[in-house]
């Protein structure tokens, strides 16, 4: 292997200042996360694996009711509600990968093409209530792998509810900036498995513009309601930050694209919690007019993006929790912009794919495994997809991933930190277009996420 150059020498080193300066703010409460200390509650309460994204009945009624719900009790939960992650990872692939299927395009300094042990990120949350029916979830987050600080997935919301004729009506207005960042069931594409990722893994190319390609690039407000804990309605809008903004808070990227105006966003589900069985199903969807690169010279490229997704949870016993969630997105593009930049070749009716699906069991909020199977196919386009030496975007690939959770069981056990450790591995059929060398890119990933 060769020797980690500077810069992630740098990180490393960087970590126990890091460590001890947020040990230093709020030592009283021994750094628990910040949730738990306002709440009261155990981690578990509120994820099916004690940690992590995925969230319990409880968990989506917290976030529905704008992160203000308290019950914490002395110093602790006085204190301002932020709290810290460290994140690294060991990552494998069957071949080494070249420059091109990085996620940057190059092999960067300090990194392998194959066996790389990363500091993948350190962050900062301000996760709990401001002040009244407001609270927020945002993330500041070191990103090891391209040396940068930036504000990463956040959601601010305001929250309330009435009962007309005895109906139950919560009722709030949320302002983030990523689509779907700040979506209940985890079936959107923001907080949907996997939870946990390597910087340096092999890339799908072809992605929705739902699917991450706006995040953290835009900001958007949308309001919302939930009718009887059964029916949830959201509408809204997005919008590109201007590029000073990016900068400043660390978004800039010359290569992405710039919102024409406003894109729509909706949101629709049904849900029900019937003795431990909860069901969801729900439609969500974008439409947006970009500028490629942020150049409006050739006009726009035009998206609209609609999905729906499904979710079951046995939460009956929490010592054995069962999972089952899915969700297809069907992207109808029209690239104008593009094939006049010369960047796509078909300027017709074209789309793409994405099919997402996992089912997991956790026993005692400690130990968990998940299968996962995810497709993306669309329309040939022989320039747009000719990086990947393939004319169409298809992809294809299993996941089976570990999980061990230690922590988070109670409010008085291991108050320092949470931690979640996971060994993943992925097998391609599938990758870019390509299905003879596909297998190239099966990776096998150990992750660690620690949360204090």
């Amino acid at each position: 292997m060769k020797i980690i150059k500077f810069r992630q020498k740098r990180a490393f080193l960087l970590l126990p200042i890091f460590i001890a300066v947020m040990a230093s703010i709020a030592p009283v409460v021994k750094a628990m996360p910040s949730f738990a200390r306002q709440t009261g509650e155990p981690c578990r309460v509120c994820h099916t694996q004690a940690f992590g994204p995925n969230l319990t009945p409880f968990g989506r009624d917290f976030k529905l009711g704008g992160y203000t719900l308290q019950g914490g009790s002395g110093m602790a939960a006085e204190l301002p509600p932020v709290s810290a992650m460290i994140q690294g990872s060991f990552t494998n692939t069957s071949k080494d990968q070249p420059p091109s299927v990085t996620p940057s395009g190059h092999a960067p300094g300090g990194f392998n093409n194959n066996n790389n042990f990363t500091f993948d990120q350190a962050a900062v949350f301000y996760a709990g209530r401001i002040a009244g029916r407001v609270g927020a979830f945002s993330q500041l987050t070191y990103n090891g792998y391209t040396d940068r600080l930036a504000l990463d997935n956040t959601d601010i919301r305001f929250a309330d509810q009435f009962t007309p004729g005895g109906n139950q009506v919560i009722y709030g207005i949320s302002l983030n900036n990523s689509p779907t960042v700040q979506d209940l069931w985890n079936t959107t594409p923001v907080w949907g498995f996997p939870y946990l990722k390597s910087a340096v893994q092999p890339a799908i190319g072809a992605v929705a513009l739902i699917d991450g390609a706006l995040s953290g690039q835009v900001g958007g407000a949308t309001a919302y309601t939930m009718i009887n804990n059964m029916l949830y309605l959201e509408a809204g809008g997005y919008a590109s930050l201007a590029n000073t903004i990016q900068k400043g808070v660390g978004v800039a990227n010359a290569g992405q694209q710039e919102i024409d105006g406003a894109a729509p966003y909706w949101r629709v589900a049904v849900q029900r919690d019937w003795k431990g069985h909860f069901f969801e199903m729900g439609h969500y969807g974008m439409i947006a007019d970009v500028f490629p690169g942020r150049n409006s010279s050739n006009g726009v490229d035009h998206y609209t993006d609609v999905a729906v997704d499904v979710a079951y949870q046995f939460m009956g016993y929490t010592r054995h929790i069962f999972e089952t969630k899915t969700t297809y997105i069907y992207e109808a593009r029209k690239l104008t912009a593009s094939q006049l930049a010369g960047n796509a070749g078909f300027v017709g009716d074209a789309y793409l794919t994405t099919f997402k699906f996992n089912t997991a069991y956790t026993f005692d909020q400690t130990y968990g495994i998940t299968f996962a199977y995810n497709k993306t196919a669309g329309s040939a386009d022989p320039v747009l997809y000719s990086a990947y030496g393939s004319t169409r975007p298809n992809s294809e690939f299993y996941t089976v991933e570990l999980v061990y959770v230690p922590f988070g069981k109670s409010v008085l056990h291991l108050q320092m930190l949470n931690l979640r450790a996971s060994l993943q591995y992925i097998a391609y059929s599938a990758f870019n277009g390509l299905s003879s060398q596909a297998g190239d890119n099966n990776t096998f990933m150990v992750n660690g996420m620690l949360a204090f």
